[in-house]
């Protein structure tokens, strides 16, 4: 005797599916299959927030790594006490060397409200920069270069959830977009890639002759 098949549902399916109605859900799970998976967003090029053009690019180095982690950028308040973030903050391991991006003199290098801080005014310019929490290798007074490092990330003081180093930038008593003093190099950095030399003769080769061989 001939078992009986489930009404609206095609001869090769088995009956516990058809009535559990399991069809639809087998025809999607078909379709997501053989399509093409999607392709990863490009990544956004990492650009300064500020907008103030007067900020020369002066920087030459990150304050620590080649190319650190933005943990937060920079969100400048509505009003002089409205909440914001004033500068920058760079994923950093405790220990990790603080350079200066910029020559400059130190202004300052101490303890405020129990962080370590440096500050730095930069050369030629009425902006100053500040990094912390730092324990500073520098005095106050010291005249800095580029890429010199000022000091070591600070265990504690950090207002970031891991180790970090919170990097500022002062016009008197405005603040800025501390990534509008860094290069488009230095923000895109990639991979280094060899490019041809023009107008450089190639250098003349010669055969190298092993001795006591004779043509």
């Amino acid at each position: 005797m001939r078992a009986k098949r489930c009404a609206g549902y095609g001869p090769g399916l088995p009956p516990v599916l058809a009535a559990l109605g399991l069809l639809p859900v087998l025809g999607v799970l078909l379709v997501l299959a053989v399509l093409p998976p999607r392709p990863p967003a490009p990544a956004t090029p990492l650009e300064p927030a500020g907008t103030d053009t007067s900020v020369p690019v002066v920087g030459r180095t990150w304050p620590v790594g080649s190319r650190p982690a933005v943990l937060r950028g920079w969100e400048p308040p509505a009003t002089v006490y409205g909440r914001g973030h004033r500068g920058v903050d760079l994923a950093a391991p405790a220990g990790t060397p603080v350079r200066a991006v910029a020559a400059g003199r130190v202004s300052f290098a101490g303890r405020v409200a129990g962080k370590g801080a440096v500050s730095v005014a930069l050369t030629g310019t009425d902006l100053r920069t500040t990094y912390e929490p730092v324990t500073a290798s520098v005095d106050k007074g010291a005249e800095v270069e580029a890429g010199e490092v000022i000091g070591t990330v600070d265990p504690t003081g950090s207002h970031c959830t891991t180790a970090c180093v919170h990097w500022g930038l002062r016009r008197g008593e405005t603040y800025l977009d501390p990534l509008s003093l860094l290069p488009p190099w230095l923000l895109r950095r990639g991979p280094s890639r060899l490019l041809p030399v023009l107008g450089v003769p190639l250098p003349q080769l010669r055969a190298v002759v092993p001795p006591g061989w004779r043509r």
